[in-house]
């Protein structure tokens, strides 16, 4: 308490005046400041230039009311930290009352996805895949395609699974040679 009170001593001595105002809110912001500061940033998730905003409003509140203060630093502390504390409570609250505000954008740069990459790419492997026999053709669509594993396809083409292994194998290694070559 001893060093609360040396800085504030001078305004609790006399009456404040227009002048005794302004010398309590430099106290204030010199003894609470930083502290303050680091209340409200964490009340607002961080956003600084809202905690500065909030830590000016509440020192002006201060200012507003300084006839009507408590001195005492431990009061001092806690009046300053309650406000600021009920100024973000109505930041939030006003926030989520209304609409975010975007801006508008122009016609002309308003995004529309581009379809043509994935279209280009299906069509190549449409066409790769035609390029394979029928056997290795229904082995990758039939695993691949269908999702099914590798000894379901071999009892429903009623060959053993190191067939349909094989088939897989030597279709996608034809696939990657014909995609390399398509680009």
């Amino acid at each position: 308490m001893g060093r609360h009170s040396r800085i504030l001593r001078p305004i609790v001595d006399h009456e404040p005046v227009s002048n005794g105002h302004d010398d309590l809110i430099r106290a204030l912001y010199q003894e609470f400041g930083s502290s303050l500061m680091a209340f409200v940033l964490k009340l607002t998730g961080h956003d600084r230039q809202w905690a500065e905003d909030v830590v000016q409003e509440t020192l002006i509140k201060a200012w507003r009311n300084a006839g009507k203060l408590d001195r005492q630093p431990e009061m001092l502390r806690a009046w300053l930290f309650t406000v600021a504390r009920r100024i973000v409570i109505d930041g939030w609250r006003s926030r989520s009352a209304r609409p975010q505000e975007v801006e508008e954008l122009e016609s002309d740069s308003i995004g529309v996805p581009d379809e043509s990459e994935k279209t280009l790419a299906a069509m190549i492997v449409y066409e790769a895949l035609r390029d394979l026999s029928p056997e290795q053709r229904e082995a990758v669509q039939q695993t691949y395609l269908r999702d099914r594993t590798v000894n379901e396809v071999a009892a429903t083409l009623g060959v053993p699974p190191g067939t349909v292994k094989s088939r897989i194998h030597h279709a996608v290694r034809a696939l990657r040679r014909a995609l390399q070559e398509r680009g």
